[in-house]
């Protein structure tokens, strides 16, 4: 293995509900496969979402604000809870993760999909059409309904309440991740799909003539064009025929989470999400405070996305494949955590799979690079 000598600094942000529990088993794996790699690792901790609301006041507080642009990397748990009543849109957890993402400029959301071997029969859909499914959505996000202005609540003159929330882009938010899918396709099997709506926002069909535009840079890469609603059909209908999904930030908010149905459960689920400097690298499911605290919850998302992490903002692609080749191999021994179980499997807490995984890691260490 190659040695490295730099420092990264990270920090950890455990968040709400089941994100200390799953954050705890990720940083454990951090660590050890960091070790392994000569990486030399700094790692602070933060609050955010309902946990910062509850010791802050706030759901991102100037000093988690200040840590994180000062990390080369950021691993999140999870952000959620809002209580009953809570209304002001800024003062709810989910806020935080709003604020996190925009303040790092973090562009592009990347979320793979691949369905491993153990679990094609975790699906609710056939093994014959999810398995070999391997494909990547790419979801804008500091953009689109989620930030777009104006927007709010009123009440109109004839005592009506109204809401309105805008879906804006610029051809700068438009180029900047268009590039980064098309880059990420010529790495993979050179075919991007680029979503949309058209034939009905104004929003899309600029979003479309841009795509068109980048894509020119990129000639070695296939460019097809999908409506949302179609993409959405043909994602359950046959997977393997999508390689890059691009998309804005609600489209690709949906459809990520669609996808996740395929790999069995959103708890296999990571994502990294990207800028031209700090890195977020979470699980994509969510608070989950039904199980939290029960040792139920399933950390191979997190896990995955602490491969990421390696490939992404360390430029270790090796030890990311190393880690994902132990969490495969823990699955094809039959451990499995509540949301993926099966008859005959091993059924096993959050931790004891976070032990599993260690436990496949080292045999993959000492057998050397594969």
């Amino acid at each position: 293995m190659s040695v490295h000598t730099k420092q990264f600094k990270i920090t950890v942000l455990p968040g709400d509900g089941i994100g200390p529990e799953v954050v705890s088993v990720g940083e454990r794996v951090l660590r050890e496969l960091a070790g392994r790699f000569s990486l030399a690792l700094r790692i602070d901790r933060g609050l955010i979402g309902r946990t910062a609301l509850d010791h802050c006041g706030e759901p991102f507080p100037k000093e988690t604000l200040a840590k994180v642009l000062d990390s080369d990397a950021v691993l999140l748990g999870a952000v959620g809870g809002a209580q009953a009543g809570e209304t002001d849109f800024g003062l709810r957890p989910e806020a935080g993760l709003l604020a996190l993402r925009k303040s790092l400029d973090l562009y592009a959301n990347l979320r793979p999909v691949k369905i491993l071997p153990s679990l094609t029969g975790s699906s609710p859909l056939k093994p014959e059409i999810v398995e070999g499914t391997d494909l990547l959505v790419v979801r804008e996000l500091v953009g689109g309904l989620y930030y777009g202005e104006p927007r709010g609540r009123e009440r109109t003159a004839s005592g009506e309440e109204r809401a309105t929330n805008t879906m804006v882009y610029t051809t700068r938010e438009i180029e900047r991740v268009a590039r980064r899918a098309f880059s990420l396709a010529r790495q993979r099997r050179r075919q991007v799909v680029s979503v949309d709506k058209a034939n009905v926002l104004e929003v899309s069909l600029l979003w479309r003539e841009t795509v068109d535009r980048i894509r020119e840079e990129f000639p070695e890469v296939a460019l097809a064009h999908q409506y949302v609603d179609n993409c959405a059909m043909q994602l359950v209908r046959d997977p393997r025929q999508f390689d890059v999904i691009l998309t804005e930030n609600l489209f690709g908010d949906i459809l990520s989470d669609e996808a996740a149905v395929l790999a069995g459960s959103i708890g296999m689920l990571p994502s990294a999400s990207l800028g031209n400097g700090g890195a977020l690298y979470e699980p994509v499911h969510g608070s989950a405070p039904d199980i939290a605290g029960k040792d139920r919850a399933n950390p191979l998302a997190t896990l995955l996305s602490v491969a990421m992490m390696f490939r992404f903002s360390f430029s270790l692609p090796g030890a990311a494949d190393m880690l994902e080749q132990a969490i495969a191999r823990t699955l094809e021994r039959g451990y499995r955590t509540m949301d993926i179980s099966a008859p005959g499997s091993r059924l096993v807490g959050t931790s004891e799979m976070g032990n599993r995984v260690l436990e496949d890691l080292e045999v993959l260490v000492q057998s050397g690079p594969r």
